[in-house]
């Protein structure tokens, strides 16, 4: 009888088909010399997707560094779920900065380990979208002007969860929060306010921004690897959905990080020095219903009356975002959406 190839779809962290894979196809999660940088016990919500990234890229940048690796956090669900005083989930050096000087902190290290000659130490930053894209964002723009040599990750769940749900700057268009609440004539969050921070990170020329989500975690690995291996500031925007916050299944967190990148409401993106060097094509796409429906937070514009054309102009986003990155290949173009 001759040997019948078989095919393993399924190659996530606790699955057979890790094992059976090549071992440059395996995940860092499928190893048992991983560092568990971030280990078992803390508080994190069911189905956190911070905690699924955080885990992910920080074993990543752990590895890549043979272990010599300091991490600079700042305040947000993070550091409230992963160290309740006194106690710590972190197996790696690890400081707690403010809300808003996370990058600048991570510069300090980074000036230290430089002053001491302790070139083979790296440092990365780690925040929410609160912390970066409002409150830490002008320490990190002089981070990147500066060109300091850290790895500055943003885990983007979309508003200030650890806190009551309020609006951050990284809020999508008619989502609802404590702070934009589904009223009035324009219920939700308004459009044509926030902030693009991986388009902004390029603008000051760094070596290396990238996009990413928990639906990917080859992908993410992939990036912190590669932005490991460069000097110099970088930055990695990981979309994390939050459950609470959304108001959706904690069962659904892949799935709605995958619906955000397949509707092309989400870019997944490479890009060296201010210019987009790689993108993840959209392989099926979707319509951005399919991606809003299953979350409570835009609950609003499917009951008590569908909002069709609030549920256009959100498409239309994702329809300029295919169009600007190029997500989809001629093929796939053709495809009904």
């Amino acid at each position: 009888m001759s040997a019948q190839t078989i095919k393993f779809y399924q190659t996530g962290t606790f699955t057979v088909g890790n094992r059976l894979l090549a071992p440059e196809q395996r995940s860092v999660q499928a190893s048992l010399e991983r560092s568990n940088a971030i280990n078992s016990g803390h508080r994190a919500c069911q189905g956190c997707g911070e905690a699924l990234g955080a885990r992910y890229a920080v074993d990543a940048a752990m590895r890549a560094t043979q272990r010599q690796l300091i991490a600079a956090n700042a305040t947000g669900c993070l550091e409230v779920f992963s160290t309740p005083y006194p106690e710590t989930s972190w197996q790696l050096p690890w400081i707690h900065s403010l809300f808003g000087n996370t990058a600048a902190v991570a510069t300090g290290i980074a000036a230290a380990n430089r002053v001491k000659g302790r070139s083979a130490v790296r440092v990365i930053a780690q925040g929410g979208d609160g912390g970066t894209t409002d409150i830490g964002f002008g320490c990190l723009s002089g981070m990147f002007e500066r060109n300091d040599d850290v790895l500055y990750i943003c885990y983007d769940n979309e508003a200030y969860m650890n806190t009551g749900v309020q609006r951050s700057s990284a809020t999508p268009a008619a989502a609802r929060t404590a702070t934009t609440p589904a009223v009035g004539a324009q219920p939700g969050n308004r459009f044509g306010q926030g902030k693009n921070l991986p388009r902004i990170a390029m603008a000051h020329g760094i070596p290396y921004v990238a996009t990413a989500t928990v639906a990917d975690l080859h992908d993410l690995e992939a990036k912190v690897a590669r932005a490991m291996s460069l000097h110099g500031a970088r930055y990695l925007h990981v979309l994390v959905p939050c459950p609470l916050g959304w108001g959706s299944a904690s069962h659904d967190t892949i799935r709605l990080a995958r619906l955000a990148q397949q509707s092309g409401l989400f870019p997944v993106f490479e890009a060296t020095h201010g210019e987009v060097t790689a993108v993840a094509k959209i392989r099926r796409r979707v319509p951005v219903e399919e991606y809003l429906k299953p979350q409570k937070r835009f609950g609003h514009l499917f009951a008590p009356q569908r909002r069709d054309e609030v549920i256009a102009r959100i498409q239309a986003m994702a329809d300029r975002h295919i169009r600007e990155y190029g997500l989809l290949d001629p093929v796939t173009e053709t495809e009904a959406v």
